[in-house]
Formats: structure tokens, sequence, C-alpha cells
């Protein structure tokens, strides 16, 4: 119990994390890219990939911990659903461009960017 608890605290937390990082990169760069989502899972892959590291490898940190962190707080912060509706969304609007470009930033990004923080966690 104690586990579900940690991941549904930890899902609230990233939930509102993602929703004030999102907005607040939309205020900044405007909606006719979809910024906040692909500044939100390029930084929830690389946090993935250095808490991993850390709290697997390094710390051994209990079941509560890592549910709290990667599987609550990370999996709420990232939003691959909203990625694939806003994609879906510029192919619907015929642009493909833009479609194509957020695929391409979003996977080679994110993959990259979590490769970087397990690149980070092994340094420490």
């Amino acid at each position: 119990m104690n586990q579900t608890l940690a991941i549904a605290a930890g899902g609230a937390v990233g939930a509102l994390l993602r929703f004030w990082m999102s907005n607040g990169i939309y205020a900044l760069l405007g909606r006719g890219f979809p910024y906040g989502t692909l500044a939100v899972n390029v930084l929830g892959s690389l946090l993935m990939g250095f808490l991993y590291i850390v709290m697997i490898e390094r710390l051994s940190l209990g079941a509560e911990w890592r549910g709290f962190a990667l599987v609550g707080l990370l999996g709420a912060f990232t939003t691959f659903s909203a990625f694939s509706i806003e994609t879906l969304t510029l192919l619907e609007q015929a642009n493909y461009g833009k479609a194509m470009a957020n695929i391409l930033f979003s996977v080679v990004a994110c993959i990259a960017a979590a490769f970087i923080g397990v690149l980070m966690a092994r340094q420490l």
C-alpha cells in the first residue's frame, strides 16, 4: 500500500509540474508548435535516465522512492499521450512538416536526453 500511495503522490506532483512547465513554455513561444510537450518530454527523459541510475545503481533506494519518482512523478510529468494527439492534430491540419519535426525531435531528443542522464549519473 505504501508504494501505491507513493506513486499516487508522485503522479500528482508530476502532473502539476507538467502543467506549469508546458504552459510557461507556450506563453513564451506560442502554440504554433508543441514546444511545451517537447520540452517536458526531453526534460523528463533526462531525469528518467539520471534518476534511474542514481536510485537503483548508486543508492539502492526502496520501491516506494522509485515508485514516487520514476513511475508517479516522471510518468505523470512526461506526456506521450499529449505528444500523440498533438502530432495527430498537426497531421489532420496537413502540417506534415511540423508533424514530422515533432516526431523526429521528440524521439531523438528524448532518447539522447535519457542517455545523457545515464552518463551524468554514472559520473557521480
